[in-house]
């Protein structure tokens, strides 16, 4: 992208690492996971690496960071074509 710096590219990958090892997190410790959630922050990510990747650029990271947005976005459109579930009242 032009007019980006190597510095703003790489507070921008650093920004959509953060997303991504988060969303991974959170899958790991949600008793109940929000998939349009946990999918939007994952395409948010991906999404932020490949903007860094114009600037630094890396063309094996850069397909997978194009895959990993595909993958999010199938999940995305999955979520948000699944019924939502009432949540069980408190006891």
């Amino acid at each position: 992208m032009m007019g980006i710096s190597s510095f703003a590219a790489d507070m921008i990958g650093f920004a959509g690492s953060f997303c991504i090892v988060a969303a991974f997190a959170y899958s790991n410790m949600a008793k109940r996971m929000n998939l349009l959630a946990f999918n939007a922050v994952n395409f948010v990510g991906a999404a932020l690496l490949a903007i860094s990747l114009t600037v630094n650029y890396n063309l094996p990271t850069m397909v997978l960071e194009i895959v990993w947005m595909i993958i999010a976005l199938f999940g995305i459109v999955k979520a948000l074509r699944t019924p939502r579930v009432p949540a069980e009242p408190a006891p």
